[in-house]
Parts: C-alpha cells; structure tokens; sequence
C-alpha cells in the first residue's frame, strides 16, 4: 500500500526559535506556530479556530530561523509529519510534530519575511539567504524598461 506523509501550514511563529546543536554539529531548531482558520458554523456566523502545532528545522535551515525570525513572524513550513512517543511517570505519552523540510519566510523584510524559499541547499539558489545576483550574458535582463516586448 502507498504512502504520503506532506505537510503544509501558513501561519506565524508562537515564540523566539531555540537553535541548538547536537554533538555532530548539526544545527536544530525547535519552533511553535499558530495558524489560524475561519469558517461559517452552523448558525451562520463566523468561528475562529487556532490550532498550535510544534515544528522541527535541521541544518542551514535552523540556522536561519534563529537569525532572522522572532516571536509573531509570518512563515511557511512545508515538512512532514512525525510522532514522538515516550514515556512519563509510567504512561505512554505521544505528540504529532512536523518536521520541516522547506521553510519560506513571508511578510516584509523588517518584519522577519522574506518571500524567497530556504532549504539546506541553499547554495543552489546562488548563495547564502537574501543574495541575489541577476543574470548576466546574452538574453539577461539590463533593466532598461524599453527592453520588455509588450
């Protein structure tokens, strides 16, 4: 049988990211968020709901969530799901997590967003996050507005 384990939330962070580092060296870094859903109930009028969902991020991306984000920021996490079991004073206790594989802050660049996509890879999109270098050789855009063809 075929499996899919995806996650997509869109919300704002519930406090300051923790970035911690295991023995190896790799970065971790545990977030919570709030995103927030409004729906019609069955009388007609409008609910409000808040669900709170705690967040994993490893490496390069963990790094960059405690550089650049703070408690209330907008971002997208897009990971997948992860059950943490263990037990305390003799229970079994469990918790849903997301572990996140992608992260895109939102919002203004003062405001702790961004727009552009971060993932461990970061190299493939030219450098270190918040570095942008146009394209240059033939065909490259040089900013003269005559040049767009409409």
């Amino acid at each position: 049988m075929a499996s899919y384990n995806r996650v997509i939330l869109l919300g704002n962070m519930t406090r300051d990211p923790e970035v911690r580092y295991t023995p190896s060296g790799t970065a971790v870094c545990e977030i919570g968020m709030a995103i927030n859903d409004r729906r019609r109930g069955t009388d007609g009028d409008w609910v409000e709901e808040t669900t709170f969902v705690d967040v994993t991020l490893w490496g390069k991306t963990a790094e960059t969530c405690g550089q650049y984000l703070t408690k209330g920021s907008s971002i997208m996490i897009e990971g997948r799901l992860k059950l943490d079991t263990w037990e305390q004073e003799g229970a079994k206790r469990s918790k849903l997590r997301v572990v996140a594989e992608r992260m895109q802050m939102l919002g203004s660049k003062n405001s702790g967003g961004g727009g552009r996509p971060f993932r461990d890879e970061s190299e493939a999109y030219g450098g270190g996050y918040g570095e942008y270098t146009p394209p240059k050789g033939p065909g490259a855009p040089n900013g003269d507005v005559d040049d767009i063809p409409f």
